[in-house]
């Protein structure tokens, strides 16, 4: 593979992570099978790049597609997945059923054209690495999975808030005892990492662009990653991601018919060894 094709991996996988991370804090740490996070990356896709046209700022985009996609997981956790807490098929069925609500309500509001997110004039262009003349928006992506990776890796490993996430996966009735009302710090990392959906929707966007089906496809990735990562891994969620790219742009590239048998290929070969994944733990 040459400098660029694995400068494309990186930053596919920049934006897995940022996507994935969010699925796991929803999926690993907090046990909910949130299905509808594909739809929540598109639909904050849309919203943010509806934002940044009316707006002319694709920062202001960004929180706009954050914010946006927040409430309407504000709204999924409190008014739908609390009935069904400890359930995983009854959450499958349902946040299956709200993704489908969502795609078809994209699908009235924005119609079935696909979009692309504009990029600010400093991100446009190109500039020299290691002789490749490469994207800088590619970069910017590249280097905002980073930054998410190490926020995240510093919120719940040396914060009082990330400890009480931890504690509380580990045990919610002890937590609870102590004085701590773990409800709400469940809802903000639920908040949270839909918050990280919608902006991934908004940075694929100016790359990937918007289209009816990009949400099943970023979805299936994002599975991936976890599965091969392990759940509730954050450091698993970064390899997962890495791994996923790479192969993907591999696949694509050299085998573009086998595309997808050169992610999930390795990974069943994978959990058959390691049935939690690289990272994953027992609960």
């Amino acid at each position: 593979m040459s400098l660029f094709q694995i400068l494309n991996g990186l930053t596919f996988a920049a934006l897995l992570f940022v996507v994935a991370s969010g699925f796991t804090l929803i999926f690993g740490l907090l046990r909910i099978v949130n299905l509808a996070h594909g739809a929540l990356y598109l639909f904050g896709g849309y919203i943010g790049y509806t934002v940044a046209i009316k707006t002319g700022s694709f920062l202001v985009g960004g929180i706009g597609a954050m914010a946006a996609i927040a409430a309407i997981g504000f709204v999924l956790d409190q008014g739908l997945l609390r009935f069904v807490r400890g359930n995983e098929l009854r959450q499958v069925l349902l946040t299956l059923g709200v993704a489908f609500f969502l795609n078809d309500l994209a699908l009235v509001i924005w119609g079935g054209d696909s979009f692309t997110v504009p990029i600010p004039e400093l991100l446009r262009g190109g500039t020299r690495v290691f002789g490749t003349f490469y994207p800088i928006y590619r970069l910017f992506v590249l280097v905002t999975g980073i930054l998410v990776f190490i926020g995240l890796w510093v919120l719940l490993n040396h914060t009082r808030l990330g400890a009480l996430i931890r504690a509380g996966v580990d045990d919610a009735e002890m937590v609870e005892a102590s004085g701590v009302n773990i409800r709400r710090v469940f809802l903000f990392t639920f908040l949270f990492g839909s918050a990280l959906a919608g902006l991934g929707g908004l940075m694929g966007g100016a790359f990937l662009s918007l289209y009816p089906s990009a949400d099943a496809e970023i979805l299936t990735f994002s599975l991936a990653v976890v599965i091969i990562g392990g759940r509730g891994s954050l450091v698993g969620v970064a390899v997962g991601s890495l791994l996923v790219g790479l192969l993907n742009t591999l696949g694509q590239v050299m085998f573009p018919e086998l595309a997808y048998f050169v992610i999930f290929g390795p990974m069943a070969v994978l959990l058959a060894f390691r049935p939690l994944g690289l990272f994953g733990r027992a609960t």
